[in-house]
């Protein structure tokens, strides 16, 4: 390749990705419905082997998807609105109880002054404000008349998203043919042995590692709620998403249970916190043991610190689908740069020529 030809080849590059972040705020129906086909597509795939149509395939497909979502809220969206309501009954009493109870013993433990804490001076801001509320009900109104435009197409995207995904999964098949066939036939080997590497570790993480957040928010809302934890459910939901990142949600299912705990049944019961502690343990062995040896496999070898990396800058530059999109992207940037680093390591670039390699070598 010339260098000129090389200059207009990243000349493009550059284009289009200042297009896609130009077009960023219309892309994430799309992303999502990509997403969205791309796991209905090997279902659609087992249909069409049992003699149905492509079209009648993709149907079932989405009536099982919409089935499943449907049971899912009919179930667990009465009982975790009831636990949200309950948080928000509970927030007042512990205030107090970090007021009087935690702070006070953290404030002996550490050496801080009486006045750290300053819960006085918050609570009196608070008090002193109440004829403010009609203030704040009218600027909330007004945020909301402007932000009309914004829900209209928050709602259409929404409503979008569907409807791309049932053309995608259709033609999925020919739009991969297609885009095989622009390859060029010299390098048509090697991009398809890239992109079947790319597909086995998207298959094993959004198929696998999605089921084992789904798994652990199960064993860990059923075991705290066997507990007796009045905020059993919400917090092992809020365990189990958090999982996504490695530890992340034993780190904030553990610490937000064993705070429930305390609040609920005082420091003096030993027994719920014993409890806590062997549902998040058994949670962690299903998980090292069996969950994720099974379901996700080591095919995915991303480093916690790199999952949340590709989470925050996902969220940056796509705001919750990128949250979505953070980890299956970083995991086909993982494989392309396997690749990559293959390549240095056999360029000229990293070796030295026999020459050099004689005359530095010291003499016998």
């Amino acid at each position: 390749m010339s260098d000129s030809l090389r200059w207009l080849w990243l000349v493009g590059i550059f284009l289009s990705g200042w297009l896609i972040y130009l077009l960023t705020p219309i892309l994430s129906p799309f992303l999502v419905a990509m997403l969205l086909a791309y796991l209905g597509d090997p279902l659609v795939d087992r249909l069409e082997r049992l003699k149905l149509s492509r079209s009648l395939g993709v149907a079932l497909v989405f009536l099982l998807f919409a089935v499943a979502v449907a049971v899912l809220l009919l179930i667990f969206l009465p009982l975790l609105g009831r636990q949200l309501m309950r948080l928000y009954e509970l927030t007042p009493q512990m205030l107090d109880w970090l007021q009087h109870s935690a702070m006070p013993w953290l404030q002996v433990q550490l050496g801080l002054s009486a006045d750290f804490w300053q819960f006085d001076r918050l609570k009196a801001a608070v008090a002193d404000n109440p004829t403010r509320t009609s203030d704040i009900l009218g600027a909330l109104l007004l945020q909301v008349t402007q932000s009309s435009l914004a829900l209209v197409g928050f709602i259409g995207n929404l409503l979008l998203v569907p409807i791309v995904s049932f053309y995608l999964m259709r033609d999925w098949d020919v739009l991969m043919h297609k885009l095989r066939g622009l390859l060029p036939r010299r390098r048509e080997g090697l991009v398809m042995r890239l992109t079947a590497e790319c597909h086995e570790v998207l298959g094993a993480f959004v198929r696998g590692q999605l089921l084992v957040m789904l798994a652990l928010a199960t064993i860990y809302a059923a075991g705290l709620m066997l507990v007796g934890l009045e905020l059993g459910l919400l917090i092992g939901l809020l365990a189990g998403l958090a999982s996504i990142v490695p530890y992340m949600g034993l780190v904030v299912g553990l610490g937000a249970a064993l705070v429930a705990v305390l609040f609920q049944f005082g420091a003096g019961d030993w027994y719920p916190l014993i409890g806590v502690l062997v549902v998040f343990t058994v949670g962690q062995l299903l998980e090292g043991m069996l969950l994720t040896p099974w379901l996700v496999g080591d095919r995915i070898g991303l480093h916690p610190v790199a999952v949340i990396f590709a989470i925050l800058a996902g969220g940056q530059l796509f705001g919750f689908t990128g949250i979505l999109l953070a980890l299956p992207v970083a995991a086909v940037i993982m494989v392309l740069l396997r690749h990559v680093h293959d390549l240095y390591k056999l360029s000229e670039l990293y070796g030295e020529s026999p020459e050099v390699s004689q005359e530095a070598s010291p003499p016998a």
